[in-house]
């Protein structure tokens, strides 16, 4: 497979998407931090399946981050995921230096949706994340982006900017990966000690828990909520930040599994703060 071109411009990547548009070639996008596992390499592969041309950013986001995260320590091994985007295909790297002026003052928000869940924690981080992405789909121009569904707030997000904002994208969502243990995929993961590894299955029990009570015909969010809660706190070096059971649209909270429904966990593992959630759609 040949490499990827590497562009690093915002101008020279709009340029080279207006060329691809003129001669009628679809681009499918696939926005990442990097530090590339099975994850996004499945929805690189999607993309690639669907579109004529793959994009594939990577950009560590600082306005993501708050003061006290994992900015300067998120790991950005380059040449590594220049490779494994060669042999997927990936026809460019989109890899800026900064995506934001010194004197920034515009800022993307959506209402009603970056204050709970992971809002309540990481105050501003929604910001970040619709800015950041507005900015890549505007340079990318992408006909579809690929997103997968374990940030499920994220996604959300995303797709209502997209749609408020009329950017002429299809927001592709794409199945959470996991190891074959279970544990969702994440760049994080190479944070945790073999012990933290271990717990950190806690996390996706405690949602195999939910789904299958539910099945069973148990939809009081109250009995639920405690029966994860029990799980996730057998485990000593566990923390647990949010389990919640929410409307997947409107993420407000919910008496009872009725309905399009999102359960979300996030947790710190030693130091590692991880989300994971299931869904339930059209339970009556």
């Amino acid at each position: 497979m040949p490499e990827p071109v590497v562009i690093e411009g915002a101008g020279e990547m709009q340029a080279r998407a207006r060329e691809l548009a003129r001669t009628g070639k679809s681009i499918g996008f696939v926005p990442t931090m990097g530090a590339l596992h099975a994850g996004h390499m499945s929805l690189i592969e999607r993309a690639r399946r669907e579109n004529d041309v793959v994009v594939v950013s990577i950009y560590v986001n600082p306005s993501q981050f708050g003061p006290d995260e994992d900015y300067s320590r998120y790991p950005r091994p380059f040449e590594a995921d220049k490779a494994l985007c060669a042999a997927a295909g990936v026809d460019y790297i989109f890899a800026p230096k900064t995506l934001y002026a010194e004197d920034v003052r515009t800022w993307v928000t959506v209402g009603g949706l970056e204050d709970k869940l992971e809002g309540l924690s990481r105050p501003g981080h929604f910001r970040g994340v619709a800015t950041v992405v507005t900015k890549l789909l505007s340079i990318v121009r992408p006909d579809r982006a690929y997103f997968g569904r374990k940030d499920a707030q994220q996604l959300l997000i995303i797709q209502v900017l997209t749609r408020d904002l009329d950017l002429g994208c299809q927001i592709v969502p794409c199945e959470t990966a996991r190891e074959p243990d279970g544990l969702a995929m994440s760049s994080r993961n190479s944070y945790l000690t073999p012990s933290e590894r271990r717990q950190a299955l806690a996390i996706h029990r405690a949602l195999e828990y939910c789904r299958t009570q539910v099945k069973l015909g148990e939809l009081d969010a109250m009995k639920l909520l405690g029966g994860m809660g029990d799980i996730l706190s057998q485990q000593p070096d566990l923390e647990v930040d949010y389990i919640a059971i929410v409307d997947a649209d409107t993420l407000e909270d919910l008496r009872a599994v009725q309905g399009d429904v999102l359960v979300a966990i996030a947790a710190k593992v030693g130091k590692t703060r991880l989300i994971d959630n299931i869904r339930f759609e059209e339970v009556a």
